[in-house]
């Protein structure tokens, strides 16, 4: 199968979505002694299978690239940290888990969520495929294989009787090339009545918020309901019910049990979501093909504001070394020309360079040093954490501001 045939189905793939040029990945932080060698880039496109309508990149990058060692680490988020745990108590409630059940995460990172599980005495395995992630949750007390997931692991697992009541996975069914095996090895973990619980962002609100910057390397699919639960059916899961959050810009939470299974009754959120992806025309592809449009005016606001402001002697800094950010940038062309530096809490990225746009990244402190006239939030999901938590900047007449939807100052 070619890149350009769908992951899922086999279908040609002739619908574009969105073409973001050539870039480095996301998450390929640079030393300096990297600054000094040639940085690889690939195209960055995604294209819409017309028979599943699954959305997907067409770059094949292999995942051992990407994932085996890598500089995410979940718990330097307060606000996913709090969501997560918040989740743990909903499930342990609704599903009525405890000392007897089996809970299994699969791309469990560093044990954010399942440590709260851990406390209130629930048996859990995390199934994370980055050794130096895995490390640390292990070191929290959080039990980590370092592995991949799919329907090997799968079978190894059920082998050890370790099938899941409840298998969990935030934010990663949109990180598996292979989403065949994947599925099908979260079917094949389950107990008979057991849960599956995946959280991805929402592909109506990437298109109403026109978020291009979430299409990177790293995301093979931008998922919409309708095309998860084709997925599903497929590996003999049927979708019960269905959760719309805030997090990552507009994410769905989708519960799902074996189509046999016949103790989960149907959510309300299920019809409502139904709903809301066929007014908006996903199971049209001139709905797709229209995004493209959309996106330049973001490229020439941002470029405009950037320009005026170091026409007029003002001093820039960008927040958070997110990878959409880092799509963002590239995508734009933005360089150390136009933003000095980027800060992030994350001690395992400081001390290197934004991948194509060079930018150095320090702790937090050095915007007290510099004191720059603006600060541009480049992980916009948490602007409102990130204003909160550096109220300081305005206190030297510093300000924020945000490129998406639209260029934004804020306050």
């Amino acid at each position: 199968m070619t890149a350009h045939n769908c992951r899922f189905c086999n279908a040609p793939l002739k619908h574009r979505f969105v073409d973001l040029g050539s870039t480095p990945l996301a998450n390929a932080y640079l030393t300096e002694e990297q600054l000094k060698l040639p940085e690889p880039s690939y195209p960055l496109r995604a294209f819409v299978c017309t028979e599943c309508w699954l959305v997907q990149a067409d770059a094949f990058v292999p995942p051992e690239d990407i994932f085996s060692h890598y500089a995410y680490f979940s718990s330097y988020s307060d606000g996913w940290v709090e969501h997560a745990r918040q989740f743990t108590i909903m499930a342990r409630e609704r599903f009525g888990l405890d000392a007897t059940s089996q809970v299994i995460e699969v791309a469990s990172n560093d044990g954010y969520l399942l440590k709260h599980f851990v406390e209130a005495g629930v048996p859990v395995l995390g199934i994370e495929p980055a050794e130096n992630v895995a490390e640390v949750a292990r070191q929290i007390g959080v039990p980590t294989e370092a592995r991949f997931f799919g329907k090997e692991t799968a079978a190894d697992l059920v082998s050890r009787g370790l099938a899941a009541d409840i298998v969990i996975g935030n934010n990663v069914l949109a990180h598996v090339p292979d989403i065949n095996d994947f599925v099908g090895g979260l079917s094949a973990v389950l107990k008979p009545d057991g849960v599956v619980s995946v959280e991805f962002p929402h592909l109506l609100r990437l298109m109403e918020n026109i978020q291009f910057d979430t299409v990177y390397h790293e995301h093979f699919y931008y998922l919409s309901l309708l095309a998860v639960e084709k997925v599903f059916a497929a590996h003999g899961l049927k979708v019960f019910d269905v959760e719309e959050l805030p997090t990552h810009g507009g994410s769905l939470r989708v519960l799902a049990c074996r189509a046999t299974s016949m103790v989960h009754a149907i959510g309300h959120g299920l019809a409502k979501v139904r709903a809301d992806e066929a007014a908006a025309g996903f199971d049209k592809v001139e709905t797709y093909e229209a995004f493209q449009s959309r996106v330049a005016p973001i490229k020439d606001g941002l470029l405009a504001f950037l320009t005026e402001a170091k026409r007029s002697g003002k001093k820039v800094a960008a927040y958070g070394a997110a990878a959409k950010g880092n799509t963002l940038l590239n995508f734009c062309g933005v360089g150390t020309d136009l933003i000095e530096y980027v800060v992030d809490r994350n001690p395992h990225k400081q001390g290197h360079f934004l991948p194509g746009s060079k930018l150095p990244i320090y702790a937090p402190e050095k915007m007290d040093e510099t004191q720059p006239d603006y600060v541009l939030i480049l992980p916009w999901n948490i602007k409102n954490e990130v204003v909160a938590a550096n109220s300081r900047v305005g206190a030297w007449g510093g300000r924020f501001a945000v490129a998406v939807p639209e260029l934004t100052v804020l306050g």
